[in-house]
């Protein structure tokens, strides 16, 4: 992105994004801001910039911004989607962002053991290698489970989340709908048992939306500094 932006306005930008994904992760609804002292119109900027990124990149909408604004310190909370393909048989159309399992999955027990995500805790167990000098604390709003047909999408909301917390915290839930593990084996992790846990494969995961304060307005091109 920053190559496509220097394309277009002409001087390098640096871009700060509001969450940071594994490598592998698909995103719907990042959210990036930067500062520009260039005179082209607001409304260029998401097909100039669709224009020189590539295919598997696309820029949805531009707005103009407060100073003091800020995509990943400002956001409340990111939501994010795993998406499990859950048949006997796998399907060529969403092998790129479907985590296929063949296995009949159990999401009752899924969607009773990811409750104990919910609320403030410290994730350091189910982030390997998060800086011992940084907290690990996370306030999780909720973590659901829901299947539709042949498709179990796992959906979590939180302030913030570590590298890898995820898919690790995930991989818990698809053991458990398996039976290997007990309900109570989240809980387990929690408390710093994770040990021989899997991680899921980083395809099935999207960043699907960031939440912001309504004190924190997405402009128009008429508002000037906003």
């Amino acid at each position: 992105m920053e190559k496509a932006l220097e394309r277009f306005i002409g001087q390098p930008t640096r871009i700060r994004g509001a969450s940071r994904t594994d490598s592998g992760t698909h995103a719907k609804g990042q959210v990036v801001d930067f500062t520009t002292e260039t005179n082209h119109p607001l409304k260029k900027f998401a097909p100039a910039m669709n224009y020189y990124l590539p295919r598997d990149i696309n820029v949805l909408e531009a707005h103009w911004v407060g100073e003091y604004f800020n995509s990943r310190a400002c956001a409340l909370s990111r939501t994010y989607q795993y998406t499990i393909l859950n048949r006997p048989a796998p399907s060529p159309l969403r092998r790129h962002n479907h985590l296929w399992i063949r296995q009949d999955l159990d999401i009752g027990k899924m969607a009773e053991a990811a409750q104990y995500l919910v609320g403030v805790h410290d994730f350091r167990a189910l982030a390997t290698g998060h800086p011992k000098d940084r907290s690990a604390v996370r306030e999780v709003l909720r973590w659901e489970v829901e299947r539709t047909q042949d498709t179990i999408i796992i959906e979590c909301e939180a302030n913030g989340f570590l590298k890898q917390q995820i898919r690790k915290a995930n991989a818990i839930l698809t053991e458990i709908g398996r039976g290997k593990y007990p309900v109570e084996k989240v809980k387990e992790a929690l408390d710093g048992v994770a040990d021989g846990i899997p991680l899921l494969p980083a395809h099935g995961l999207c960043l699907i939306s960031v939440r912001y304060s309504g004190s924190i307005k997405l402009g128009h091109e008429n508002t000037g500094t906003e």
